[in-house]
């Protein structure tokens, strides 16, 4: 027993350089377990092997030896590759340590029959969304752009026009005239995106890369739970070795929450009537020039607050909803009288939204009092006139509508044929100006439009809503009418709406960048239901999405999801309200497979019944999927991550190394993830991308030449 101390204690104190000689000295033939600090600085593109099994005597000598493993002989290169990992060592924190856990190793080549092109084009796949990542100032993984690479001052008197459907700044007025937009802000180029899209089209289509991406995603399924049964146990010790930290007491985000519906039903039936107990005689209304009191508003209604509840005020989705986008937005509406809506869910009416700014600020009292959690409601812009900014950026200063616990997003309803049909604007352009021009004013000039430019410092991206469900019957195509030429009473599709909001933000977000101002994120509604194109097109434009349901029925575009590490947030309430049994829903699926899933309530008015609608969306899937703390504390950190949260805000609930991706990346401490479950997401995306590296892409390989041959010619 002593003889086997000294040598585990002459293990851990002795330089790397020296370690094959001691092992000879003390007759050790198996192979040594040197610990992997996952630094950057070493090449994080490995694929791990697997050493024969130690004997029980000698696991428990190296009780606290992790991860990589190396023969006894080494040559003097690798000893010099093992020093800087022992000098790491002695100075990595003890949170930042990976325990002992069970891996999962596939040994040898990867043979499946899976043609080249299907590599290649999962490659150019990646390389397109990095490129419209980059170009929007939007995230995008660094290990995968890491594997992506192996493969391959002044005054501001600038000026912004509008020119098929785009935002430029120019310079001045007289290069505005001649379009010349400044160099260093490109816009999206439209026929590009278009060939990248139907290159894509193309490619979710192509048989033999449906076969692989099936079956890469049954693997990583197969190899989660194999990885959950070995190690289920270890990740609970570790949790319950860490102090004071637990899932109570991690911060998580409600990442798609609309403002309209942000409180549940009996918040907003005791905000009524306690508005109508002290406001009876208060004028809420005025029609046709005559004042309407509030007590003259409930009586034309045949209404009394007090003899409402909950099932009289109706604004709960049930069973009536399910595949009705048409009578879920009916709930919208109090009672089934808009007057209601107008009144207390809407920040333009005859007392300036604040009813609405009341309930909103009583959410955010009720979110500071949890500590713990935070939302990111939706406001509407809806484009019919470019006052809509003044308007919402008036009510927010007015109302003082602040809160450390809310970040606010904007959310655009597809509605433009209901707009052009009442006239209230001449073509798809004039919506598109009337959304974004106000805040390329605002930028450039602040001080012209003050409470805009303090609201804009509150917003954090963008969102497109409206029923997926609902077919356009147009095809976005180099043929589509630029939006000035839009003037019919039709829909654009959902790729058109996403295009124009993409290289508007695009716009944006390069001139504010450059006045060093915050940026926002492109966030849409996606996958809910309707084509599985609406997820590609948000594939190659949006940080990340809401629902992402369709992905199961894309084997390709759910792979390059999880390899592009996109953050989905799923609402399961929600979408079995309208959608999809609850039981149905992927969530755990793509929990499991590695996907970037987040839980959220969508809207707590209709779906939930609790005063912490969060918690009660968590405490549902623990129960129904069965998750354990880990995967639950992993959703919550995976909440903060796609958040618009600061920087700052974000070092301080991860970690002043969130960024850095896999273990070296979590702060166990504040998450309360297990570094055992963080190395294995790591080094399953890392195993994932360096089948592709290794299989299909050389480094002399141009991206110019990848072409999938036409689908006609596949058959």
């Amino acid at each position: 027993m002593g003889s086997s101390r000294r040598r585990y204690d002459l293990l851990n104190r002795i330089h790397s350089s020296q370690l094959g000689d001691i092992c000879h000295q003390f007759g050790c033939t198996r192979h040594v377990h040197i610990v992997s600090p996952f630094t950057l600085s070493l090449n994080p593109r490995f694929v791990t092997s697997l050493s024969p099994p130690l004997s029980l005597g000698s696991k428990k000598r190296l009780q606290k030896c992790r991860t990589m493993t190396l023969p006894q002989s080494m040559s003097d290169q690798a000893r010099k590759v093992l020093a800087p990992v022992a000098e790491v060592l002695m100075d990595t924190p003890t949170y930042l340590e990976v325990p002992d856990f069970q891996r999962v190793a596939i040994i040898g080549d990867y043979a499946s029959g899976v043609l080249y092109l299907s590599y290649v084009g999962v490659y150019r796949a990646l390389t397109i969304r990095e490129k419209y990542m980059r170009l929007a100032y939007q995230r995008f993984p660094l290990t995968t752009s890491q594997y992506l690479r192996d493969i391959e001052g002044e005054p501001f008197i600038w000026v912004a026009r509008m020119k098929d459907g785009v935002i430029y700044v120019y310079k001045d007025a007289a290069e505005a005239d001649q379009h010349k937009p400044i160099e260093n802000m490109p816009a999206p180029h439209y026929e590009t995106f278009i060939d990248d899209m139907n290159f894509l089209i193309a490619l979710i289509a192509q048989g033999p890369t449906k076969t692989y991406s099936h079956r890469r995603l049954k693997f990583l399924m197969s190899k989660f739970n194999v990885h959950e049964m070995l190690n289920e146990m270890e990740e609970m010790k570790e949790l319950k070795l860490n102090p004071h930290r637990d899932f109570y007491n991690c911060r998580k985000v409600d990442t798609h929450i609309h403002a309209a519906a942000c409180m549940n039903q009996k918040h907003l039936l005791r905000f009524i009537k306690k508005s109508y107990r002290v406001d009876a005689d208060r004028v809420v209304q005025n029609i046709k020039g005559k004042d309407v009191t509030m007590k003259e508003l409930f009586a034309n209604l045949n209404l009394h607050p007090y003899d409402l509840t909950v099932d009289s005020l109706d604004v709960h989705a049930g069973r009536q909803t399910f595949q009705r986008f048409d009578k879920f937005n009916a709930k919208y509406n109090p009672v089934g009288a808009s007057e209601l809506r107008d009144l207390y869910m809407k920040t333009e009416n005859h007392i300036d939204g604040e009813y609405f700014a009341r309930i909103i600020k009583e959410v955010a009292s009720d979110l500071e009092d949890a500590r713990y959690q935070y939302a990111e409601p939706r406001l509407s812009i809806y484009g019919c006139n470019p006052n809509e900014w003044t308007k919402l950026s008036g009510w927010f200063n007015k109302h003082r509508v602040f809160s450390p616990q809310l970040k606010w997003m904007i959310q655009v309803p597809r509605i433009y044929d209901i707009f052009r049909g009442r006239n209230f604007v001449p073509h798809f352009g004039k919506m598109l100006e009337n959304i974004f021009m106000p805040i390329f004013q605002a930028t450039i000039e602040p001080h012209a439009n003050p409470e805009l430019s303090i609201f804009l410092k509150h917003v954090t991206g963008f969102d497109s809503v409206d029923d997926e469900s609902k077919h356009s019957g147009h095809m976005f195509c180099t043929k589509s009418p630029k939006p000035e030429e839009w003037d019919i009473v039709k829909n654009p599709s959902y790729s058109y709406y996403i295009y124009y909001m993409y290289a508007n933000i695009t716009m944006i977000n390069q001139l504010r960048k450059a006045r060093g101002m915050n940026t926002f994120q492109f966030r849409p509604h996606c996958g809910e239901a309707g084509a599985v194109t609406h997820l590609l097109a948000s594939f190659m434009t949006a940080d990340n999405i809401s629902h992402g349901l369709n992905l199961k029925k894309s084997p390709v575009l759910q792979y390059l999801y999880f390899l592009a590490q996109i953050p989905i947030a799923m609402s399961p309430l929600s979408n079995n309200s309208l959608f999809l049994e609850y039981a149905k829903n992927p969530v755990l699926e793509f929990l499991k497979k590695g996907l970037i899933v987040s839980l959220s309530t969508d809207d707590p008015m209709q779906f939930h019944y609790t005063k912490e609608p969060l918690m009660e969306e968590y405490a549902i899937a623990a129960q129904v999927f069965k998750l354990s703390t880990c995967d639950m504390c992993e959703i919550s950190r995976n909440s903060v991550l796609q958040s618009g949260l600061s920087n700052e805000e974000k070092t301080h609930f991860l970690g002043a190394d969130y960024l850095k991706e896999g273990p070296e990346g979590n702060d166990i401490r504040k998450t309360n993830v297990a570094q055992i479950r963080m190395a294995y997401r790591y080094e399953t995306l890392c195993y994932e991308l360096n089948l592709i590296k290794e299989e299909g892409i050389q480094m002399t390989y141009s991206c110019d030449c990848v072409n999938l041959p036409p689908p006609s010619s596949r058959r």
